[in-house]
């Protein structure tokens, strides 16, 4: 069995109400209950939330909210992979065994069904024990600069001269999803190292959704993309 996990607490203090405000007419977390139900890869859309407002949504867009995340676990200090262990061990208690699990964040318009289709093959055809989005930064980390004192610096000096394209590409966590078996999330594994296969995604369907500008670029970067389509 495949099971998604959506956290979704209530609390967001920097966008109000940040996971179920209206995201170009409709609740931005419905974009990732949507994707996740089109992929046909989950046997169950879980979403884990400690808000009632919250949990009606997600219900309404066809998410199953089984229990009531504890308010222990629905603080601004809480790790994800506690948040999905607690929904993981629950699933347990109820005897619904598991096999691969998929943690997808509330936030993320741009999730598309065929990057996680690949996470899950990939995941499957390796020994790794996860598969995350990635995505590659926009300009070469080697060359990035500092602020003290009104001061400029560089970070790594030695390249001040270095040609970019001379430069080994870097790549972040694109924070869209996170496959797993099971026992890597019960195990505390970690997610960013050797034991997890990057599944990298091209930068245009990338982006932190955390201040009201953040917010601003994406719908207007939604818009772009479906508008070429």
């Amino acid at each position: 069995m495949n099971i998604c996990i959506i956290p979704a607490r209530g609390g967001s203090k920097r966008i109000p109400r940040k996971n179920i405000k209206a995201f170009l007419g409709r609740p931005i977390i419905s974009y990732s209950i949507e994707e996740a139900f089109k992929s046909n890869l989950f046997d169950k859309v879980i979403v884990s939330t400690n808000d009632k407002e919250i949990a009606k949504v997600a219900e309404e867009y066809g998410a199953d909210v089984p229990f009531v995340r504890p308010e222990e676990l629905s603080d601004d200090f809480t790790g994800t992979n506690d948040v999905v262990k607690h929904a993981l061990n629950w699933l347990l208690e109820q005897n619904i065994n598991v096999d691969y699990a998929c943690c997808i964040y509330a936030t993320v318009p741009f999730l598309k069904s065929k990057y996680l289709k690949k996470g899950l093959e990939k995941l499957q055809d390796s020994d790794k024990l996860f598969a995350i989005s990635v995505t590659s930064f926009a300009f070469p980390i080697q060359r990035a600069m500092k602020i003290e004192n009104n001061c400029i610096s560089m970070f790594h000096p030695e390249h001040l001269t270095t040609r970019s394209q001379d430069l080994e590409e870097a790549y972040h966590d694109a924070g869209q999803f996170y496959w797993g078996k099971v026992e890597a999330f019960l195990n505390n594994e970690n997610l960013f190292c050797e034991k997890s296969y990057p599944v990298i995604l091209p930068r245009e369907i990338v982006q932190d959704i955390d201040t009201m500008e953040d917010w601003s670029k994406a719908e207007l970067m939604y818009r772009a993309i479906n508008t070429e389509n």
